[in-house]
């Protein structure tokens, strides 16, 4: 790939002799079994090796060779052959090099076991930009050249579901008949799995997750989970994607599943992913919140938020399920818009001091890749900021009233949209843009091959 790549390294950013993290992980919890090395792809699915933990120290000392055509996997791991970057190029090894800060013990496993997020280098040191997290950090390096660093928080809905009987899908823990099952904020709701939240949460301590509030959604068997701000945008996506396999391995080991599915219940919330952004100077002062030229700075990133909403929306609605959450009634936002303390709109202004001032992105489903996600807002923002984008008036009310314009429900206007965009490009690279498109592509074509349940219902 040569479109938009960072300035190679010599060597991945972890590479050397065993780090004082390893040392440390050692000292506190003894040689593990097995060290699972992951991998986000561009789905966000992890993928990756066990590792022996006799062998740990070589994750560090050489890197651990994956195939760089990981990220052109679709969401059920199939090679998509359109991208072009599978045996067409003989198939490459990349290195992948661990985060630092990410090894941690994995509470919920069976056996003594440690977990490692990792990413994608090529054999010469330079990042790999199909990579996503190294799509992040070249906005996160923009940002910085401009003297300001983004300050995020990730909130995740998620529902628990009881294993399916017979091969019938995996179906609710509450029972979704009644009016009363919607049951939001339920203390009642949390009390019933409260061994299992607690397990989440000595989970998320023991992997030093910033885990902040759990709530009982809007639906039956719905919760969320929110991170605390962390002034590294980096480590917040990493944190969420992390999250996401927490709460997941914790859920299996009580005989239940997680699902972060965009849209499960047609007649109940779908999930999504709720991010906070402010931005910082060198000082670590909230540019935000300084009278004057910070609502000025403000307004103009909600500007581009909105200018490239439509653009980005195929990296916020990943997967074909998530469009049938952008429709009324989903508490999702369907128009492009935005409002101080209004939970309808997509671009929000929660209350709070100067200090605390930012903005809530609320399109994402909570099956998206956080590292894209956030790669798209910062970019978006940005962009509102260089070009000093005006927003429209902002709404108040009920957005779902407005005749605001409307993001499409529809999988195939946000490829089309995406594919063609200059923003994109310009954010991501043209390279980028063409392989997760194709790879889309054919996700969306290989729904339109699926003769539907309701289907044989009706016509045979």
């Amino acid at each position: 790939m040569q479109a938009h790549e960072r300035e190679p390294r010599t060597q991945g950013p972890s590479q050397g002799t065993e780090s004082e993290e390893t040392v440390a992980f050692l000292k506190a919890f003894g040689l593990p079994e097995i060290v699972e090395v992951l991998l986000p792809d561009t789905c966000g699915v992890l993928r990756g090796k066990w590792i022996p933990g006799s062998a740990m120290s070589k994750i560090w000392k050489s890197g651990v060779p994956i195939p760089l055509s990981i990220f052109g996997l679709d969401i059920w791991g199939c090679e998509v052959e359109q991208t072009g970057i599978h045996i067409e190029t003989g198939d490459k090894d990349g290195l992948c090099w661990p985060i630092p800060g990410t090894l941690k013990p994995v509470p919920w496993s069976p056996r003594p076991s440690a977990q490692v997020l990792m990413t994608m280098h090529q054999p010469d040191g330079a990042p790999w930009m199909l990579d996503p997290r190294q799509q992040l950090a070249r906005v996160v390096d923009r940002l910085a050249a401009r003297g300001l660093s983004a300050c995020c928080a990730f909130e995740l809905e998620f529902y628990l579901l009881k294993p399916g009987e017979d091969g019938a899908p995996p179906r609710p823990v509450f029972s979704t008949e009644g009016q009363a099952r919607q049951n939001m904020y339920s203390m009642s709701d949390l009390d019933a799995f409260a061994p299992l939240l607690h397990d989440m949460r000595t989970a998320a301590a023991a992997q030093g997750l910033p885990t902040d509030t759990v709530i009982s959604e809007a639906a039956p068997g719905q919760f969320e989970v929110n991170l605390y701000h962390k002034d590294d945008a980096l480590g917040a996506a990493d944190d969420a994607i992390l999250l996401r396999r927490l709460i997941d391995g914790v859920a299996r080991r009580h005989g239940l599943r997680a699902t972060f599915m965009a849209k499960p219940l047609l007649d109940f919330a779908g999930n999504g992913m709720h991010v906070h952004v402010s931005l910082q100077d060198k000082s670590g002062t909230n540019v935000f919140g300084v009278p004057g030229e910070g609502e000025r700075l403000m307004r103009h990133a909600a500007g581009g938020l909105l200018s490239t909403m439509a653009d980005s929306t195929l990296l916020f609605v990943p997967n074909f399920n998530g469009y049938r959450r952008l429709v009324p009634g989903s508490y999702a936002p369907t128009g492009i818009t935005w409002g101080f303390d209004n939970r309808s709109v997509a671009v929000r202004v929660p209350n709070g001091p100067p200090e605390a001032a930012r903005l809530e992105h609320r399109i994402a489903g909570a099956d998206a890749h956080p590292h894209l996600v956030l790669a798209a807002i910062l970019a978006g923002m940005l962009e509102g900021i260089e070009a000093a984008i005006e927003p429209p008036e902002p709404l108040t009310g009920n957005a779902y009233d407005h005749a605001a314009p409307s993001l499409s429900p529809s999988m195939a206007d946000a490829i089309a949209r995406f594919a063609g965009s200059p923003f994109i490009e310009r954010a991501f690279g043209a390279e980028y843009r063409r392989v997760y498109a194709v790879m889309k592509e054919e996700e969306l074509a290989a729904f339109s091959r699926t003769i539907l349940p309701l289907e044989y219902e009706t016509y045979l």
